[in-house]
């Protein structure tokens, strides 16, 4: 016949493993949407809309671009020219070009419309990433439809 004790120590150990473990970061649980983002890898403001997403749940993925490869990267996966940003992701099939704020890229997926995906055109300041929110600048997320016309999928006033 076996016998196990179970000793004071090893209450405290599997206590200690059981409170250590809930406070894993995101990471270590589920993942949230997966996004892989190409991006120049000595632009600030791009490493920043990727933590941003990074805090919201999502799982990133980064790769290096530079020049002509990033650009011919955005036209062969439907960025019109004049939507071109520093940064371009895919998530779930849809492309997101620039400084997209998460809650419109969690609405896209939702909605899921016939689309190529989500552009912010240029850097505006304080869009994700380019400055504090309460001092951004009027800007407009577009939606890029297939035929590569765009409409406005949500416009932000300025602070």
């Amino acid at each position: 016949m076996i016998r196990t004790f179970t000793t004071r120590r090893a209450i405290l150990f599997g206590g200690t493993a059981l409170a250590a473990s809930a406070l894993l970061p995101l990471r270590g649980r589920a993942a949230g949407p997966a996004i892989h983002v190409l991006k120049d890898p000595n632009c600030g403001c791009c490493t920043a809309w990727i933590e941003i997403l990074e805090q919201e749940g999502f799982d990133v993925t980064v790769e290096a671009a530079r020049g002509a490869t990033l650009a011919q990267y955005k036209t062969q996966n439907g960025i019109p020219v004049d939507m071109i940003s520093c940064h371009t992701g895919e998530i779930e099939g849809y492309m997101i070009e620039g400084h997209v704020p998460v809650a419109d890229i969690r609405r896209l997926l939702d909605e899921r419309p016939e689309a190529v995906g989500l552009a912010v055109p240029g850097m505006p300041y304080g869009s994700p990433g380019m400055g504090p929110e309460s001092r951004r600048d009027a800007y407009d997320v577009h939606l890029i439809l297939p035929d590569g016309s765009t409409e406005v999928f949500t416009r932000y006033d300025a602070a």
